[in-house]
């Protein structure tokens, strides 16, 4: 099933006086349950693209459609609603909030979707046991590794039951344990729960997990690449 298309997309910025094309035109589409890579150097328009993607910037023109819905037809406050009901998101900055525990960042999500206790609750504990993280929960950010918040992140991005999840360079600030664990966690996510992740990186270790690799150059796709993902 499609859960994502994207059509003749387009984002310009104003640089002084030059129009730059961060993305240029783009056509894809990504199917549910895919594991899939968007790489490319710096300046290829791949945080931009994702960006687009989770709604967190306007294209100039062009179309992204999710489940049917055309993003560019929301009002601002709907597209907030649809996000957070949709969408799960990972940075490479973790992004947690500093003052609540493991067990509440995670949980935070579902409280604005107004999740009962009950339900909050099992679902976090369910979570926080899927990324290893379970006699962490009462944990505050500041006493977890990196690594650790990173999983959280994970955990927190899965909360709201989300279409897809968008990881942006999530392994960036880890080191080469945590990369794996982290990367381990998510392909058994996606393989059990069909959670389809999309990630931009510029980690070849997350490259080599991914099942599709698409490389962005100068805004454009130039290679698209399905993997077959391995069977153990």
């Amino acid at each position: 099933m499609t859960i994502i298309e994207i059509s003749k997309l387009v984002k310009t910025y104003k640089d002084s006086e030059i129009q730059v094309h961060a993305v240029n035109g783009v056509d894809l589409t990504i199917e549910e349950g895919e594991f899939t890579a968007i790489v490319g150097p710096s300046g290829s328009g791949k945080t931009t693209l994702l960006n687009m993607l989770g709604g967190l910037d306007q294209p100039t023109s062009g179309h992204i459609r999710i489940d049917q819905t055309d993003l560019g037809a929301l009002k601002a406050s709907q597209l907030i609603d649809f996000r957070m009901r949709n969408i799960g998101f990972v940075f490479q900055s973790y992004n947690l909030i500093p003052v609540l525990t493991a067990k509440e960042n995670v949980e935070f999500v579902m409280q604005l979707q107004g999740r009962s206790k009950k339900e909050r609750e099992e679902r976090t504990m369910q979570l926080l046991e899927a990324v290893g993280l379970k006699g962490r929960e009462d944990s505050r950010p500041a006493k977890l590794s990196g690594g650790q918040q990173q999983r959280v992140a994970v955990a927190r991005a899965l909360a709201s039951k989300p279409k897809f999840v968008l990881a942006d360079e999530p392994t960036a600030n880890l080191d080469s344990k945590s990369t794996e664990n982290l990367l381990n966690i998510m392909e058994e996510l996606n393989k059990k729960e069909k959670i389809t992740f999309i990630f931009s990186t510029h980690d070849q270790r997350v490259v080599n997990k991914a099942h599709r690799v698409i490389t962005l150059e100068d805004g454009q796709i130039i290679s698209d690449i399905q993997k077959n993902p391995h069977h153990d």
